[in-house]
């Protein structure tokens, strides 16, 4: 009875891949516009640099190719379990079975910029394949068209997984520590490459994963090359009907809440108040939520592995500094605080007075949560690795850097809200908050830049007279917690309602504010390019190797400066910080300019 009620497969296909368009084009106004014509911009060019790399360079094609099935695996990771525009528990209530509503879910999975642009690049598969005549250029087509869904296939798998599973507090560390160690890898993971002598083993390497099969098979006499084709879609077949199983369970656990009620009484608050009962409740919320649960465990274990990715290659300057780097991605990790709690903000409003204690609160279970695990890991670090020079550095900057974490990040909870979904009305991926990603991921750049601004008296103090520096790290410690955490508790005071009805409701609508979205398109891509990219020359090429020069550290890891002759490098160092300023600057005043033009014009 159920297939009567119930469209066939290519029209319930049809229908999901309209309704995926439908949201996309809805979504489709002022900043979300211009990150989507930006990320298709940049898409577009790395995959025409994949075709490029199968015509000049056609023996790294499969570490290329490689490049773009991580993408695939760890994206959904770094965005907290994936962004589903269209999720399972919608479709709970269809009369038809999950092997059909994965199938019409994986073609709507199709219907979006990302899919076409590594269409794009897979295309270098063909190309790589006119090496070996006709035949290559058709199996070539068949492996990317293969390779194109094999790669989204374990992409929702992964989603899949991470929904399901992820309904513990160690199960959502454990997806914190793969997201931290990825992202130390992103920035340090040559290091152990060169250790081992990835030369030998890699080209081998990326030939057995996924996104190797398709040159393997145009590398291979036709009839290896038609099963290994064979082969590929078998696993497409096996990853659907993994996919369709776990869709299955996930719905059947989003019904019955989600996570697991705990078990026993429940311990009471203690009896006190102000902000000590204020800092239990959030210490609480630190240790229940997955979300904080996850965001935690990813700093703690990037500011573990990043360090020691080096150590790999006898590279011991970064250990001294684990803590202080777990320090400022905690704080960046944790810049949305009122945000990812949802409109329970009503509560702390509804009572008299209570925001100072809860600013204050928060401050306090913020520097209980992180500033031990800081502490333990910066004396660690430092005695490990025997560099005696680093004790005033890390004795100073630990308590700067503690308090301006803890006055920072309530500043930017009140001052640059983003808004997500209430914990109780998550769906049934618990480590998505709802929030826009993107807003979230600039929230976080700005903490990376304004926490360790924090510790700049301590450290000019530290080059002055190196144990003066603790007194001063400790000073501006304690004034940046107590001076950003007042302007924090005031601002809640005057603007609460505003910011629950931001919560509630989202952003209010402006139409005569110019946002980014309103510059010409040349300009738009530009301004979201130069936040993306600014950092590299302003801080890896061109404040580290300054404070290394200063300090005659010898270790030149990855800084292409202490790679030049002496004469060349403190040009090189100059020039780099000149281009990240100046593509900050163009960020920064390309949309103020069209501010003041057009409130000139009005």
């Amino acid at each position: 009875m159920a297939h009567l009620l119930t469209p066939g497969q290519a029209v319930l296909a049809r229908n999901m891949i309209r309704m995926r368009l439908a949201v996309m084009r809805n979504s489709l106004r002022g900043d979300n516009a211009s990150n989507l014509y930006t990320g298709v911009s940049l898409g577009l060019v790395l995959a025409i640099a994949t075709i490029a790399v199968a015509v000049l360079w056609p023996v790294h094609l499969p570490v290329t190719l490689a490049v773009w099935l991580s993408g695939w695996i760890f994206g959904p990771i770094f965005v907290g379990g994936g962004s589903e525009a269209l999720r399972p528990e919608y479709f709970s209530m269809l009369p038809a079975t999950p092997g059909r509503i994965a199938a019409a879910l994986l073609a709507g999975a199709f219907a979006g910029p990302a899919p076409a642009v590594n269409l794009v690049a897979l295309l270098s598969l063909p190309v790589y394949g006119w090496r070996f005549g006709p035949a290559g250029v058709l199996v070539g087509l068949a492996a990317a068209v293969l390779t194109l869904v094999t790669m989204v296939m374990i992409s929702r798998v992964v989603v899949a997984l991470i929904g399901l599973f992820v309904r513990s507090r160690a199960t959502a560390a454990a997806v914190g520590v793969v997201t931290g160690t990825v992202i130390a890898l992103c920035g340090n993971g040559w290091a152990p490459v060169a250790a081992l002598g990835g030369a030998s083993w890699s080209p081998l390497f990326v030939r057995v994963l996924p996104s190797g099969w398709g040159v393997a098979a145009i590398e291979a006499p036709w009839f290896l090359a038609l099963a290994i084709l064979a082969a590929n879609a078998a696993v497409i077949a096996l990853l659907l009907a993994a996919w369709s199983g776990l869709l299955a369970r996930r719905v059947v656990s989003a019904a019955r809440g989600g996570v697991p009620p705990r078990r026993g009484t429940p311990r009471p608050l203690p009896a006190a108040g102000g902000a000590r009962i204020a800092a239990a409740k959030e210490l609480r919320v630190w240790g229940r939520d997955l979300v904080r649960v996850q965001l935690l465990a990813t700093a703690l274990s990037f500011a573990v592995v990043m360090p020691l990715l080096l150590v790999t290659i006898d590279v011991w300057v970064m250990v001294p500094f684990t803590g202080l780097i777990a320090i400022v991605m905690g704080a960046a990790t944790s810049a949305n605080l009122y945000g990812s709690d949802g409109t329970a903000l009503w509560l702390t409003l509804m009572t008299p007075g209570a925001e100072r204690a809860d600013v204050r609160g928060r401050q306090l279970a913020w520097l209980v949560v992180v500033g031990p695990a800081a502490l333990a890991l910066s004396l660690a670090g430092t005695l490990v690795s025997g560099l005696a020079w680093a004790w005033p550095w890390v004795l100073g900057l630990l308590p700067a850097l503690l308090g301006g974490g803890a006055g920072v990040v309530v500043l930017l909870a009140v001052t640059s809200l983003v808004p997500g979904t209430d914990p109780h009305r998550r769906g049934g991926n618990p480590l998505s908050t709802g929030a826009d990603e993107t807003a979230e991921t600039s929230l976080a750049w700005l903490v990376l830049l304004a926490v360790p601004a924090t510790a700049l008296p301590a450290a000019g103090a530290i080059l002055l007279t190196p144990w003066a520096g603790v007194v001063t790290g400790v000073l501006t410690g304690v004034l940046s917690a107590w001076g950003l955490g007042r302007i924090a508790y005031r601002r809640l005071e005057s603007h609460g309602v505003e910011l629950l009805n931001l919560m509630k409701y989202g952003p209010a609508p402006e139409p005569g504010e110019p946002a980014t979205a309103d510059l010409p398109t040349h300009h738009r891509i530009g301004v979201t390019i130069s936040y993306l990219i600014a950092w590299l020359p302003l801080f890896p090429q061109g404040l580290a190797p300054l404070i290394m020069k200063i300090l005659g550290v010898e270790e030149r890891v990855w800084f292409l400066a202490l790679y030049l002759p002496p004469v060349w490098q403190w040009p090189t160092i100059i020039f780099m910080i000149a281009i990240g300023l100046l593509m900050y600057g163009y960020a920064i005043l390309i949309p103020m300019r069209l501010s003041s033009s057009s409130s000139t014009t009005r």
